[in-house]
């Protein structure tokens, strides 16, 4: 009787054991599903935000290259070069000429005013984050375009209108592509682009959105599914992770019991780092398209613990930034890369060496002396140093950092934007500063092959490069059909894993003697870098 008595509680107890486990990993495997389409549904809206940025953003640099050519008015030569700027730029569909209260003067096209239902005044234009320029929708018999206004002078604006093509905005997932619905609205809720293939009936509870705000322009986008359908979406990891919910709950505990024991401030932890000397450069190299040829290489921060546990940068450049940390830091990495490569920087004077610095740190007083002294002491010219300006601070004071690039440039130094095209900064701005080489975000490389709309930026910037005498490399490069789709929109130089992984900077300098002595002797640069056992 005892024995039975046991066994129904030993049976109890896995009985609610086993349903514990299941609800737990029921609630988590929803959770964890629900964040991941989640994500994958605001990625398509970051994309959607993306492509409206960049066409916002081409409009101004046309308006502002225009405002740059002289005195705007509506006389014949002028009118005639307006003309000539709408039909070099296919996305604009008419330049006009307005007063400060935004009437219309005169247009490229005067016959495209009959096409407007009605036209705004200044107060319900939109500002951006710059004061000269102003967002609007042009309401017209055939459909709806962008106003983008920019400000000549005190008295004149010119205004370009702006066509959205619905088709570049037909980037859902195929298999929500028939239930869901993409809009590009105005800060003030103002639709310009609407693309749905949803059913009228589908409203309010109905429906899971996703809504993308610009940093830059007064834009959002926003993307609407089904939630029957959202709900169903990429569902196929349910049942494995209820396998593992226990496995989990037991690595989960573990974890816990090492990060209790681990010390409580990771600032310290840095700084306990950065003593030590646990901050390591990795090298990836830097190539060209064509050839394969290295011929620089990025500097990339990896955190190499006492215990030879490897952290990536995820884990704590943010937070080395945000605490002051990364100053010491990019110090520490750029005097040990000199300090391994700098025999072959001065055997090849066309390497470069790109290192990563924050506008806060580029912004200090005494940054430019200190980069001169390190640069000097490993007797490597300046003009091989690449400081790649990255994009995840905003340039609190453009006029200021122009000018610290410039002086930059009077030493030797190159500036490079990293990430163009995923951070704060647009592409006038980027002209402004005067950068050296532009430097485009994998996010644009992984579609390259697969979508149009990637092709259009990557094809916009390499226009920009060109246009501005500047040099544009490639992140994250890791097929060959990504190279071929590169040159073909202009693109030469590139940096991915179809080369090489970032390596520790010693690793890497063997590897790269190692292939320039191989193709001295077969005289060929193709194919990934060597590995030294």
């Amino acid at each position: 009787m005892v024995i039975h008595r046991h066994i129904r509680a030993y049976a109890l107890l896995i009985t609610a054991s086993v349903v514990v486990f299941a609800l737990a990993g029921h609630f988590a495997a929803t959770a964890l599903l629900d964040a991941q389409r989640a994500r994958q549904l605001q990625l398509v809206n970051q994309l959607a935000l993306r492509i409206s940025e960049a066409a916002v953003s081409f409009g101004a640099a046309a308006l502002e290259e225009l405002g740059a050519q002289g005195t705007i008015g509506c006389d014949a030569k002028t009118l005639q070069a307006i003309r000539l700027h709408v039909y070099q730029r296919g996305a604009i569909k008419d330049i006009r000429v307005v007063n400060r209260n935004g009437n219309v003067l005169c247009s490229a096209y005067a016959e495209t005013l009959e096409f407007d239902k009605e036209w705004p005044t200044r107060d319900h234009m939109l500002p951006t984050r710059d004061n000269a320029l102003r967002l609007f929708r042009v309401d017209q018999f055939f459909g709806t375009a962008l106003g983008i206004l920019k400000d000549i002078d005190q008295n004149t604006s010119v205004v370009a209108i702006l066509g959205f093509n619905g088709n570049a905005f037909d980037i859902l997932p195929a298999d929500l592509h028939d239930h869901s619905e993409l809009v590009v609205e105005l800060g003030d809720g103002v639709p310009i682009v609407t693309l749905s293939h949803l059913a009228k009936s589908f409203e309010g509870p109905a429906l899971v959105s996703q809504v993308a705000e610009s940093a830059r322009y007064p834009l959002r986008t926003v993307v609407r599914v089904e939630e029957a359908l959202f709900r169903q979406w990429n569902n196929e990891f349910y049942l494995p992770i209820m396998a593992i919910a226990a496995l989990l709950g037991l690595a989960f505990g573990v974890v816990l019991c090492r990060a209790v024991d681990r010390s409580d401030n990771p600032i310290a932890e840095i700084d306990r780092g950065l003593a030590a000397g646990e901050f390591v450069p990795y090298l990836q190299p830097i190539f060209d398209l064509n050839t394969r040829a290295v011929i620089g290489c990025e500097v990339l921060a990896r955190w190499v613990r006492g215990d030879a546990t490897v952290i990536p940068p995820s884990r704590f450049i943010r937070l080395a930034e945000s605490s002051g940390r990364i100053e010491d830091m990019t110090w520490q990495l750029l005097q040990r890369s000199l300090n391994i490569l700098s025999e072959r920087l001065r055997q090849d004077k066309s390497f470069k060496l790109s290192i990563n610095v924050t506008a806060q740190h580029l912004a200090t007083p005494d940054f430019i002396a200190r980069l001169r002294d390190i640069v000097r002491d490993a007797h490597v010219s300046p003009r091989q140093i690449v400081l790649e300006l990255t994009e995840r601070q905003e340039i609190e004071n453009l006029a200021a950092m122009a000018e610290t690039i410039r002086t930059l440039h009077d030493y030797g130094f190159k500036v490079a934007m990293d990430d163009v095209g995923t951070g704060h900064n647009g592409l006038s701005q980027i002209q402004a500063l005067g950068a050296n080489v532009i430097k485009i975000d994998k996010f644009f490389i992984d579609s390259i092959c697969s979508s149009a709309t990637a092709v259009s930026v990557v094809e916009m910037l390499v226009k920009l490069a060109h246009d501005t005498n500047m040099s544009i490399v490639a992140e994250g490069i890791e097929r060959d059909d990504q190279v071929a789709a590169l040159l073909a929109c202009g693109v030469t130089h590139g940096q991915g894993y179809l080369v090489s992984p970032p390596l520790p900077a010693a690793e890497f300098a063997a590897n790269l003697a190692l292939r320039t002595r191989r193709t001295a002797e077969d005289g060929r640069h193709n194919g990934p870098m060597p590995r030294v056992a």
